[in-house]
Formats: C-alpha cells, structure tokens, sequence
C-alpha cells in the first residue's frame, strides 16, 4: 500500500486490566487520522487475577460475548486489518490460554498477549505522532491497571524499557486487602509508591521531558485544569498534581464521583495512580508532564498502517530500536562495542547469504542482531563461562522489541556462541519448542562464525563470502586488512556446530588483498 490507497481504516481491541477498548480509525495520512467508532467497557479482569491468580469466568464469557459483538460492528466498516491484544490481567492469569482458545473458537479472533516491552513499543509509536521528540530522551510512563512501564525513548525508538507489576487495580487490590483506616491507607499507600524507583539508566541520562500515559493521567489532568497544546497534548505541572493529590486524599470515594464527575471504575484507582505518577516525575528531575492523551489502542493503529503502508520502513524502524535497546544494554554492562557491531554485520551477512539453506523467515533476523550485539555482556561479570552470565543477564533484563519467549531465544542464542552446542539436558533449551530449538541451532552456528571472524577485537575482517561448491560443501572466503591468521584459526576451530546443524562440510580460505584465495585446514 503507498500513500496513494490512503484513506484506510484500521481497527484494535485492547484489553486491559481495568476495561476493554474497542476503536477503529479512518487514515487519510500515517499520523493523521479520526475515530469512525469507539468504545469503552469498564470490565476489570484484573480483579480476580491480582487475588487469585486467574481470570473470572464470568467476567470471561463478557468479554468473548462483547467482541462477538465488535466482530459484528467490523463488517460494517471497511476494516483493512486488526490487531486484538491482552495486557497484563491476560498475561499473568493461570488460566489465559483457556481464555484465549474460548475467543478464537468462539468469535474467529485471536487475541495476542503482549508483553510490557511491546506495550511500551506501542505506546511509543502513539506519542511520537502528538509531540515532537527531536534528538532528545524522554521519560515514557505508561500506567495500565495492573503494570506500569517505564522507558527511556527519543526520535529513533524505545531506548530501554522495564515493566513494573504496580498498576492502578493491582496497587487497590492490594491496598484493599490492608482493612485500614483512612489515614493509615494514605500513608500505606505513600509507603507502597516508595518502593518505586527510577532505574539507573534512566537516573544517568540528560531527560529533556517527562511523558504519561493511561486514562489516569488523562482524568488527571482534567482536573487539574492543565492547559493543553494545540495538538491536544496536556502540560500538567508537577505542583498541580501534587495538590490534586492532596484533594483525592480528601475526597470518598463517593464525592469522588459526584464532586469530580469521575467514573466509578476510575474514582477508586485515580489516587495511588496519581501517586505513581508523582513519585516518578519527581525522580526524573522534571516539574512538568505531558499527557498526549493517546495509548496503546492507538499505538496498535499507527502500528498495523505503517506495516501496511510501508512495511520495509517498518521493519528498518523496528531493527534500530532494537539496536539502540541493545546498546543501552551493552553500555550497562561495558561491552566492547565496536567489537559487538562487527559482529552483528557478520551474522547478518551470513543470514542473508545461507537463507535458501536455513529458510528461516526475515524477522527471525532481529533474534540473531539482538543475540549479537549481546553476546558478549556475561563478561561484566566474568570471563570465565561468560556465554553463561550473557544468558542470564538477557533473561533478567527488558530487551525491547521482544516478547518472553522471543527474548528467551536470544538469550539461548548468546549462549550457545562458545563452548559447548545446544544441548536437550539444558534448562533454558530443554522448554524451546522443537522449532524453536531449530532456530537457536541454526542462528548460534552462524553467530560462531561472525564471532571468530573477530577473534582479536581489531575488526580486521571485512566480510565473509559464502558458497556452495558442491552439494554438502560450503566454501566460506574470509577477506579483510592485515594478518588474518588467527581469525582464520578461529573460524575453523568453530565450523563444526555449523557442519553438524547445516549437515555441510566448510572449507575456509582468506581473500588477500591481491585476490588470492589461501584455504586453511585443520
């Protein structure tokens, strides 16, 4: 699709903690667009899960009547495509899998469960359409009913992210369950939000802004009369949020909704909310907050037009926002990274070149950036069996971009760059499905080879060259500046996971500067 077939309508259902959203859009640009139907249904699936751990039958069986209902609503649109999502009620419950097949069979819609990582991506692609980032960092707070995701963003993408389990009816669930008093629940509740600290990667960065999401924010902001931009972005001051906390505090509940016109699903959750947001903004040094009044639903918007107007561009802007939440990362925990670059130019030279023998699709790609950017970190805690501290840290840390299983890949991928080869009686490879396994084989044989291909760190080599001479044989024509005799070496050294998963012999030879090919054996 190209500028020309605009206008196009999309479509998203978002369903959260608190409520479930239902929106489709008419596009007659890639930012700009209007509602054409919107609805909001204030069920709180995260009631039972933050008790009990699993979602409410009865609040299910609304939910798969309700998008039966949207599915009905969708033909009368010319809806071009659709993204249905679940957050975190869905994605904590023991029971979201049975939730999901009851949907799909029921209504032919099948609902995706993101992660916080991709909430943030989502809502970044949101806010980047309202206030203009320029080359700057930003703080990025989204607060949902049951987490809360704080990033480091600028005009490229997601630079870092993190998901906290502190959302609005997560935070009463577990204020509720106290049985206090008034004031004693006031200072539970500041005690609570103090617990909530900005990471260091954020704390150490020059923030230029500071940005919130949610319909907390939004009604926020509302009562604080902050005045708004021409774009419709609010600029809520921190001192004025501070002394709408103080009237929440005297409020009930009930005059909370009578006094301030406030839904009663929002009146309960509005005031530990607006103390997470607080808390925040005044750790990052900022004394002002914007409120775009935009969020993942329309995050899901902009998304699936850019995938449909221009899904190469797309796919471009996804591949450095990884890069960029690798080298936080990687900075994090001191890696080399010229080192780190050159290897990730290798791997993907040789996805590129041994797709017809791999077959793996082009997204899978951004599994192997990640894994090589990253392979290396576990070195921060030690050398030795560094490739094992690499996996651990990746599993322990927000790689944005990436789902927990996604993520769980590229940490498999990393570790399995050295030493020994993936194996069935390893934990983290053990509970990869058998395609999953594939992949990690497949991807850490060519992430061994990109890495011996810099064996010094001098980022001598210049390029690899892949070809099949005979069927079952592979030459592979290393070429590059300077004395390439121990990169060679190493090369050869780690072929053999590559001989064994690709069932090919590998004969490697150095291009020299004169043209001449130099083949080197064990």
């Amino acid at each position: 699709m190209d500028k020309n077939r605009f206008p196009v309508q999309v479509a998203a259902i978002d369903m959260g903690s608190n409520a479930v959203r239902f929106i489709i859009a008419n596009f007659d640009s890639l930012y700009h667009y209007q509602r054409v139907y919107y609805h909001r249904e204030p069920i709180r699936l995260g009631h039972s899960v933050f008790v009990n751990g699993k979602l409410d039958p009865e609040l299910m069986n609304r939910c798969i009547e309700l998008i039966g209902q949207f599915k009905e609503i969708i033909k009368e649109y010319p809806v071009a495509a659709m993204r249905c999502i679940a957050t975190s009620a869905v994605r904590e419950s023991t029971n979201g899998e049975e939730f999901i097949k009851k949907i799909l069979d029921t209504t032919g819609f099948k609902l995706e469960v993101i992660s916080g990582n991709e909430e943030a991506r989502l809502v970044y692609q949101a806010i980047s359409s309202k206030i203009p980032l320029l080359n700057h960092h930003w703080v990025l707070v989204d607060l949902g009913g049951g987490s809360v995701e704080i990033s480091l963003i600028n005009h490229h993408g997601v630079m870092w992210s993190q998901s906290h389990t502190m959302g609005s009816v997560r935070l009463l669930e577990e204020l509720n369950a106290t049985n206090n008093g008034k004031d004693k629940l006031s200072k539970i509740i500041a005690d609570y939000v103090a617990s909530l600290k900005l990471p260091h990667q954020i704390r150490y960065s020059q923030i230029f802004g500071f940005i919130a999401t949610g319909g907390n924010i939004e009604d926020l902001a509302d009562i604080s009369m902050a005045p708004a931009t021409q774009d419709g972005v609010n600029q809520l001051p921190l001192s004025k949020l501070q002394s709408t906390i103080e009237l929440l505090f005297r409020l009930s509940y009930n005059e909370r909704i009578s006094e301030l016109k406030l839904r009663p699903d929002r009146a309960d959750v509005i005031l530990p909310a607006a103390m997470v947001y607080e808390r925040l903004c005044t750790q990052s040094g900022m004394k002002q907050i914007y409120v775009p009044r935009v969020g993942t639903k329309e995050g899901v918007l902009i998304d699936l037009v850019k995938q449909l107007s221009h899904p190469k561009s797309h796919e471009i802007a996804q591949e450095l926002m990884i890069e960029e939440s690798c080298h936080q990362m990687g900075v994090k925990y001191m890696y080399d990274d010229l080192h780190a670059k050159k290897v990730k130019i290798l791997s993907v030279s040789l996805f590129e070149q041994l797709q017809p023998f791999h077959q793996l699709k082009p997204g899978d790609c951004k599994l192997l950036i990640a894994s090589s950017l990253l392979h290396d970190i576990g070195t921060y805690i030690s050398y030795s069996s560094h490739h094992k501290h690499s996996m651990y840290l990746i599993l322990n840390e927000d790689l944005a971009g990436f789902n927990e299983n996604q993520k769980l890949l590229v940490a498999n991928i990393a570790r399995y760059h050295r030493k020994s080869a993936p194996n069935i009686n390893h934990n983290e490879f053990r509970v990869l499905s058998p395609d999953d396994q594939q992949k990690v084989l497949l991807l850490s044989a060519i992430l061994r080879i990109a890495d011996a291909c810099d064996r010094e760190h001098l980022q001598k080599v210049q390029g690899i060259k892949v070809n099949q001479k005979y069927q079952g044989i592979f030459s592979f024509q290393v070429y590059g500046e300077g004395d390439l005799g121990l990169e060679m070496w190493a090369v050869q050294k780690k072929a053999k996971l590559f001989e064994e998963v690709y069932r090919a012999q590998v004969l490697i030879s150095e291009i020299s500067q004169g043209g001449h090919a130099h083949e080197y054996d064990e």
